[in-house]
This record gives structure tokens, sequence and C-alpha cells, in this order.
């Protein structure tokens, strides 16, 4: 089960906790110094939160995985399926070049030491990959666009091509986001999945009151993980959803888009 720390300024994982050599988080909204919206911990340099409070909110989360700021990867999300591979290129890139690298993806993986992979979210779902095996950590944003077109099962194809990893060697974390008891959908979401060949009974649900389909990301992302050989002991569900909870996490559906994000993050140490 995942778990806050004793601040509840970031959510544990506690399948990752159980490797000593990888730091794995979710932060919630509490802690920080950003306001309105953004309040409070928001480490999102793209959401148009004051770049100050950002940069600060950034180095009191670097204090509290003990890492440097300049250790955070966070990408510039676009809802699409692509996954960088943070590796030497990148560490001998200057500033402007890694910022181009990380421009329009959703996905990082590497196998370097020292670089805290992150994705932002804020109902949509963070996916953390540990490869125990080969020591392999990646980092999804997949928010519903982005699981309809597999980029679970795409970032897993990458770790095999680039590495070598295999599936059952990942361990796997679903973080906080938007339930299926939240998350209705118009018909062509649904028929995005559909389309997708995902299993609709396990995927979607019709609510009469509204008559509405509602959406389980966080079931379609485990059922990718488990269709591309990951174990089902080795995958964790946070449980938690971020528009229910919006006290604690941010929600983009309750606070709407001009609002903070949380950050999840994996790193080898």
């Amino acid at each position: 089960m995942t778990r806050l720390n004793d601040t509840k300024e970031l959510l544990l994982y506690d399948n990752l906790e159980q490797y000593p050599e990888v730091i794995a988080f979710s932060t919630t909204r509490i802690g920080g110094c950003s306001d309105g919206l953004y309040a409070s911990f928001n480490c999102n340099p793209y959401c148009g939160d004051n770049p100050d409070s950002v940069q600060k909110n950034q180095q009191y989360l670097s204090s509290l995985l003990s890492v440097y700021p300049q250790d955070l990867v966070v990408p510039h999300q676009v809802h699409s399926t692509e996954v960088r591979v943070i590796d030497d290129a990148y560490v001998q890139a200057s500033s402007e070049e890694r910022a181009a690298l990380l421009e329009g993806v959703d996905a990082l993986v590497t196998h370097l030491p020292g670089y805290c992979l992150c994705v932002s979210t804020a109902d949509c779902v963070p996916v953390l990959l540990y490869d125990a095996r080969l020591k392999v950590v990646s980092a999804i944003h997949a928010g519903w666009r982005g699981t309809a077109q597999r980029i679970v099962d795409k970032t897993l194809r990458t770790m095999l091509a680039v590495y070598g990893s295999r599936p059952a060697d990942v361990v796997a974390a679903i973080g906080p986001s938007i339930s299926l008891e939240a998350f209705e959908v118009g018909i062509e979401v649904y028929e995005a999945f559909r389309k997708a060949d995902f299993p609709m009974d396990k995927v979607a649900r019709w609510y009469k009151p509204r008559a509405k389909w509602h959406i389980d990301l966080w079931e379609a992302n485990r059922w990718l993980l488990l269709s591309a050989g990951v174990k089902e002991e080795q995958i964790e569900v946070s449980g938690m959803c971020t528009f229910l909870q919006c006290d604690e996490f941010f929600s983009a559906r309750r606070l709407g888009i001009q609002s903070g994000r949380m950050l999840s993050g994996i790193m080898l140490k």
C-alpha cells in the first residue's frame, strides 16, 4: 500500500521502497510556497505558476529527497507517447539542448544514477517503473489519450530495446489520479478505448443517473502492465483519487487547467 510521509508532503510506494537503491515518490499539495490555485507545493514550471515559487518548491522537494535541484528531470508533456531516454547525450548537453530534448515528452527512461525522472499530473495517471534486475527506471505520464495510445506499452518496449529489460522483472506503481467514480467522459473517449481493444467490461462503466460513461484509468494502465508481462504482485495502485481528494492533491477538473501539478518521480541513487 502507498503511504504519506510524516509531514504528508510526499506519497511513498511500499513495493518500490523495498529497493534501497531507488527513490520513488509523488508530491501532494501540502508544503511549498505557491499561492492561489497553485497552493502550495506546485513543482511544475509549465503550468503558469510564478517561476520563483516553482524554483523554491523544487529546492524544497530536493531537500526532502536529499538530491540536488538540477537532478530533477521534468519534461514538458503534451499528452503524446514520446519516450525520452536520459543517456550520455542528455548528460553532455547544454541547458538549452536539455530543454529541447524534454519538449513534447511524456515518458522518461534511464539507467543512470542521480537523475530523478519526473512526470507532472493533476488527474492524469503517473506510472513509475523499476527493472530490479538491470537497474533501469522510468516515469510515465498517462492521461486518457496516452493510456488509450498505450504509452505504458511503448515505454516497456523502449526499456527492452535499449537496455534489455524484461517485463517480468519490472516493479510498477500507479500513483494518485482520477478514479473511475469521478472520471465521467464523452462517447468519444469511450470509443477511443474500445477501438484500442481495451477490455471495456473492465475499464468502463455506465452511470445511469447522468447517462454517462466513466473510464477506470487505474485499471486500464494496470491491464496494460499485466498484458505486457508485469507480474500482478509487482504492481501497486495507490487508490487515491485526485478529484475526490483535491484538498491533498491537485485536480485540473476541480481547479481548472491554470492550477498546480504534483510531481511523481523515480531515481537510482
